[in-house]
Formats: C-alpha cells, structure tokens, sequence
C-alpha cells in the first residue's frame, strides 16, 4: 500500500502595511455622512496639508534646482516621467515652460506609462511594466545634461522606478518625487524629494493631497530653475513671447514696468526688437540699439542684470 502523502502547504503571506497615502484618514471616518458644506470644507482644508509637505522639502529642492541649472544651461532637457495622476502632473509642468518661460518645447520631455493614450484614459498594467519604463527612457535618448523627473504618489510604481534607474545609469540627474518615506523610487534617484503628505480624505485617492503636493514642488523647482536661468528680471517674466494678443500686451506691460519707459517708447522698442522683452528692456534702460541690446544679453548668458552692468 503507498503510503499517503502529506499535501504541500504554501508559505503564508504577510501582506505588506499599507502606504501612509493609502492608510484611512483618523478624522473623516464617517465622510459619507457629512453635509455638502461639511464635505467640502473637508476636502478643500486638507489641501493645506500639500503645502506644508512641499515647504518640508525645501532644502531636497533647493538641492534639485542647484544641480539642474549647470546641466540646462549646457544644453540639456528637462524629462518628465510618470504614471496615471503623476504623470499627467508631470506633462502640464512641461507645456506651460514654453509660453511662460520661452523654453523650446523639444527640451521639455514628458513620458507618460501607457504613452499618449494615458492622458485620457488608464492603460491596463502599463505602470506596472518595468521593460516600458526603461525602454521609454533609451527611447528618448536620456544623457548626461538631462534633468529626468521622475514622479509616483507611491513611490514604488514599478515604470516610474525603472525609468529612474535607466536615467541615472545613463548618467542624467535623478530628482524623485514620492509621497511616502522609504519609497524605492526615492533609493533610486541621486536628489530625493519625499512629500509627505499622509492619508488622503478619500482613503488612497492620492489626484486629492498628494497630487497638488507633487504640482505645488513642480512648479516650484521649474520656477526656481528658470529663475537661475535669468528667465526673469526681479520678479518679472520678461522671457515671454508674445504669440497672442494677450501675451502682445503683456510684453508691453512688462517692458514698461521693468524699464520705467512710458508705453510709446516701450512700444517702439518692442516692435525694433521682434517682440523680445528682454532685448527691449536692455534697450530702454541702457539706451541703446537692438543689435547692441542683443550683443550684451549673449555676453551676459541671458541675463539683463549683466547686460546693464556691461
């Protein structure tokens, strides 16, 4: 007779603890039974808490935005990568550089989990794909003056995590930003930025606080970066072009606050210079031609602080 055998018994699985974002909120568990005005004071004063995780992370900002400029000013891109929510965060900071800043749109890069489809609709298991999050980033031909962002709520969404590691091994600079301390994504970038935003009102919806965190740092580091990149003068854009009527007169505006000119003469300028606010304020303030305002602006790296000391 054979002897009976004893059937094989499967290891038990501890399942991992959930993600501080993915953890219940402690004072909005009975949210479905608020009023309207209830509801919505909840959820509007939780946002407050997406600011301070982004002020508690100054100083991996600073960090990022000191380590971008050298590359940028070289030559290099800022690449924006990300899944779902993150992603799609990552794609808005990238288009709104050109208008707002001249940026050229071909160095402003986002590469999104599931391509050009994700932005609309959730492509199934495509932020799960290590292979797509690397092969996005030799795709994109990532170097060494490439500025790579890499953006995941979770910080463990295996696309974003892999895309990090391909730019970094490909020699980029690696900004993380993740929404939970001890996320892989933030071992695998060289400047970590954790906003720590905590439990969402909405257990686990991270579109809520832990999105506006990642939009606040954003606009933030590419605001600090195009600053350091003499984008601006003061407090003033002045690298704006003017492509619409709307623009059209804002150039204006800020030639002729930037410069003290009345608005005729701030007008002239402009039209000598193809619109440019910068070469017009140089212009108007150092009294001088557009071929020379432009001369001094080029020896100055873009700055109209060193143009009118020159």
């Amino acid at each position: 007779m054979t002897p009976a055998t004893t059937p094989a018994t499967t290891p038990a699985t501890t399942p991992r603890p959930p993600l501080k974002t993915e953890q219940p909120h402690p004072e909005h568990a009975s949210l479905d039974r608020y009023t309207t005005a209830a509801l919505v004071d909840a959820l509007a004063a939780d946002q407050a808490g997406a600011a301070a995780a982004v002020r508690a992370a100054g100083a991996a900002l600073a960090q990022a935005v000191d380590a971008a400029a050298p590359r940028l000013a070289a030559g290099g891109r800022l690449v924006y990568v990300g899944a779902g929510t993150s992603g799609r965060l990552g794609l808005l900071d990238s288009v709104e550089l050109h208008p707002t800043f001249s940026w050229p749109p071909e160095r402003a890069l986002a590469l999104l989990a599931g391509g050009e489809r994700a932005l609309y609709r959730a492509v199934e298991g495509a932020e799960d794909s290590r292979d797509q999050g690397a092969g996005d980033i030799a795709a994109a031909g990532v170097g060494v003056n490439d500025v790579v962002l890499v953006l995941a709520a979770s910080g463990s969404t295996p696309y974003a995590v892999a895309a990090a590691e391909a730019a970094r091994a490909a020699g980029a600079l690696t900004v993380g930003f993740a929404n939970n301390p001890g996320a892989p994504l933030l071992a695998a970038c060289e400047v970590r930025v954790l906003l720590d935003t905590g439990p969402e009102v909405i257990g686990g919806s991270t579109r809520l606080k832990a999105g506006t965190a990642q939009k606040i740092a954003l606009n933030t580091f590419s605001s600090a970066v195009m600053v350091k990149l003499h984008k601006v003068y003061g407090n003033l854009m002045v690298d704006v072009r003017a492509s619409n009527a709307k623009l059209v007169q804002r150039a204006l505006r800020l030639a002729v606050q930037a410069s003290g000119a009345s608005e005729a003469d701030a007008q002239a300028a402009l039209a000598a210079c193809g619109a440019r606010v910068k070469v017009a304020i140089v212009m108007l303030k150092a009294g001088v031609d557009a071929r020379t305002a432009e001369a001094r602006l080029e020896a100055a790296q873009g700055s109209v602080q060193g143009a009118l000391a020159g």
